[in-house]
């Protein structure tokens, strides 16, 4: 077998492989060039997804007619005055972009540099040039690309369809656009304008300017419910914004990452986003996250990758603590917060009488002693073996109220509602739900998921506090298994002892459990056994239960908290509100869903046609 040099337009066409993948990264590339050349507004515009037409037009330094030569060919750039790659201060440093293009398109690139006579323009066809040419043209450059990949038909079939491309393409030119929200961008698809992002209005500081394009880019509801990030540690800088938790979706395409102004697909940052945020949504739902790391150039290595979609820290260590414990450190300054788009969504599932008929029965009253009255319809299903007297002791409450029924004077009933966020309790509905008033509306609470919360935290609490507090069983309940599970739990009976839990083998597939969590009151113990095996099967071995603490603590909670169709008396359900209101992360469950809803009174008016 002979070794050869392939020639120059078979090594360009390889190259292109690996930095043309698609119209969009070819527009990508176009893009990161303009902003490198300080351009303050950036027009594009697309045929066919981008197949038959990619345009960038820009106002930025522009190019001489020898450099424009240059330009075109392989490992050109102005981008690397030091020749050190591990200085590199702009998005575009290869040298590729444009001779790649130009070896499967038909590339055309026109420019001006200010304050000269005239511009100039070069054409490149499937690896050939021709040129320079004198053309009239305003300070900047225009890009035009046509027929990418014709001379390569192999590539052409792999596209999508051109919806599906042009997709892409503006996925690509918003990640860039949040990263620079002082430059203009503007795209036209098929001569329909799709984006239009004006320059940052906002004479503020940069977390205005980047909130104001992230309110155009994500939609409102995204600015409605961002939570500010800001942290500085050993010469790293993140700021940004994340989504409170109830504000998720399936999938983790609304994640934004950035590395000074660079958009990157960084598995070490995502992992830290999902540790973040592992106490408060389920395994299949995701944040809305943008955020931007700055650190200095040496620390971060971004030749790694040729498209550079990814990169490499120093320090992956201090990267990945710093954005966790920023981001926890946001989710915790929220309190209790929910958010906006839950009380919308409720409110677009509500339907204006006259469609169905609907059989009213008469409000029970609900009364403490002394005359206080919530005026309460519980419709309960008159069942005397649901819930519990109103005066019954609250035994597996923890700390929520005294077990004497509410004796508040309805005047002070009045007054408070008005002083706490969370309102005060009128009601228990179908006994699951809470609702409550407050100054200027009311709030509907799942009392299962805002307890489960509330439990979960104090067990975090006392954990670090020293411990969980245990209460020995009259009785030890012994609770048949599989033997695997009984197994897996029996190796973790020290681990789950510091947990509150505790447990032994009792021969065979038994298991012996004498004492529980104080925290959990009176609780299930044989479900929550069989779930803690369930949970134990998927942590890795190698992990202690405290690497998997939110796992665990969160089948402890959710079997230590009430359960829906209990029913609750007035001063059980106050409690949980107070609790809400200063319990970090109290506006959702263990699994990112809601624990309230808030309607505002404007928005219950407008039902009834008010307004």
């Amino acid at each position: 077998m002979t070794i050869r040099l392939l020639p120059p337009n078979l090594v360009n066409q390889i190259a292109a492989g690996e930095v043309v993948e698609r119209p969009a990264s070819a527009l990508k590339e176009l893009v990161e060039n303009a902003i490198d050349a300080d351009a303050s507004r950036i027009d594009i515009v697309l045929n066919d997804g981008g197949r038959s037409l990619i345009v960038v037009t820009d106002n930025g330094c522009g190019m001489t007619s020898q450099e424009l030569m240059v330009a075109v060919d392989r490992h050109a750039t102005s981008k690397l005055p030091s020749d050190d790659l591990l200085e590199i201060n702009y998005l575009g440093f290869r040298g590729e972009a444009l001779p790649a293009i130009g070896s499967v398109a038909r590339l055309t690139v026109t420019s001006r540099r200010p304050g000269a006579d005239s511009g100039w323009y070069v054409v490149v066809a499937g690896g050939r040039k021709d040129g320079p040419v004198p053309a009239p043209h305003p300070p900047g450059t225009r890009i035009e690309v046509r027929d990418i990949f014709f001379a390569t038909p192999a590539r052409l079939k792999f596209l999508k369809s051109a919806q599906t491309e042009l997709s892409y393409a503006i996925d690509a030119i918003e990640r860039l656009a949040m990263a620079h929200p002082d430059i203009s961008f503007t795209l036209m698809a098929d001569g329909r304008q799709r984006l239009n992002l004006p320059a940052g209005l906002t004479q503020g500081d940069l977390f205005d300017a980047h909130l104001e394009r992230l309110a155009v880019i994500l939609g409102k509801d995204f600015a409605a419910n961002a939570l500010p990030v800001a942290a500085e540690r050993e010469g790293l800088k993140l700021y940004g914004y994340i989504g409170v938790p109830t504000f998720n979706r399936g999938n983790a395409l609304a994640q934004y990452l950035f590395v000074n102004g660079r958009p990157v697909r960084d598995r070490l940052l995502a992992g830290a986003v999902r540790a973040a945020y592992q106490d408060f949504l389920a395994p299949n739902r995701h944040p809305y996250v943008v955020l931007f790391l700055e650190l200095p150039l040496r620390e971060v290595d971004v030749n790694v990758h040729p498209a550079k979609a990814e990169v490499r820290f120093r320090d992956s260590g201090l990267v990945r603590g710093l954005m966790v414990g920023a981001l926890k450190h946001a989710l915790a300054e929220a309190g209790h917060r929910a958010s906006t788009t839950v009380a919308t969504g409720a409110l677009g599932s509500f339907q204006a009488g006259g469609y169905r008929s609907i059989n009213v029965r008469p409000p029970m009253t609900y009364s403490g002693n002394g005359g206080g009255s919530y005026g309460a319809a519980y419709a309960l299903q008159e069942d005397e073996n649901q819930g519990l007297a109103e005066g019954e002791a609250a035994s597996s409450l923890f700390a929520l109220a005294p077990s004497a029924p509410d004796t508040t004077p309805i005047e002070e009933v009045e007054a408070d509602y008005r002083s706490h966020p969370l309102g005060v309790a009128r009601a228990q509905v179908h006994e699951t739900y809470i609702v409550a008033q407050t100054g200027d509306g009311i709030v509907i609470v799942d009392q299962h998921a805002a307890h489960e919360r509330l439990v979960y935290e104090r067990m975090k609490a006392a954990l670090a506090e020293g411990g969980i507090a245990r209460q020995i069983l009259l009785i030890p309940e012994v609770i048949e298994l599989d033997e695997p599970s009984a197994a897996r739990v029996a190796a973790r009976a020290p681990e789950l002892a510091d947990l509150g839990l505790v447990l032994e083998s009792f021969g065979g597939n038994s298991i012996v459990v004498r004492e529980v969590p104080a925290l959990l009151g009176d609780t299930d113990v044989v479900g929550l056994v069989k779930d803690l095996a369930d949970d134990l099967a998927s942590v890795d071995e190698a992990l202690s239960l405290k690497d998997r603490l939110g796992d665990v603590c969160g089948t402890l909670a959710c079997h230590g908290a009430v359960r829906a169709g209990r029913r609750l008396n007035g001063a059980e359900m106050n409690a949980i509100l107070r609790q809400m209101e200063v319990t970090p992360h109290a506006g959702q469950c263990n699994h990112g869903r809601p624990t309230y809803v808030e309607l505002k009174l404007k928005d219950i008016e407008r039902l009834f046609g008010r307004r």
